[in-house]
């Protein structure tokens, strides 16, 4: 069964897309820690970050960079943080989250809250740096 990420690549399930190629995608979290927190994900399902093959594993970080560098230009921050998780979605994933402090990166922390608009707006911001 697809996860939930796969369902996004697909088209299957709507998401504020900041970037894709044939085979990465960066999306927004709608349950974001800060402005402009971004999930980026190889289209190719696999659970566990360090399962990819190298080749995949160095390109997804190589296209969540290349995000990170457009978001700090467009989101007022100190650093974008880069956290793996991975227990949620069985789907390899980076988070980009935008940082003023450490503390920002909890996940622990209350989600924010943004309309429809904001996130596209958002979306507009750091595609523009891309």
């Amino acid at each position: 069964m697809a996860t939930i990420f796969t369902k996004i690549v697909n088209g299957e399930i709507p998401s504020y897309k900041i970037a894709e190629d044939d085979k990465f995608y960066a999306f927004l979290d709608i349950n974001p820690l800060a402005k402009g927190h971004t999930l980026v994900i190889p289209k190719k399902e696999v659970d566990y970050i360090f399962d990819l093959d190298e080749q995949t594993y160095i390109g997804l970080q190589a296209f969540a960079r290349k995000i990170a560098i457009a978001l700090k230009k467009t989101i007022p921050c100190k650093k974008v943080g880069v956290a793996v998780l991975g227990l949620e979605v069985p789907h390899a994933h980076i988070h980009l989250i935008p940082m003023q402090s450490e503390q920002d990166i909890n996940f622990a922390n209350p989600k924010k809250k943004f309309s429809p608009a904001e996130f596209e707006e958002i979306v507009k911001l750091v595609k523009s740096e891309l």
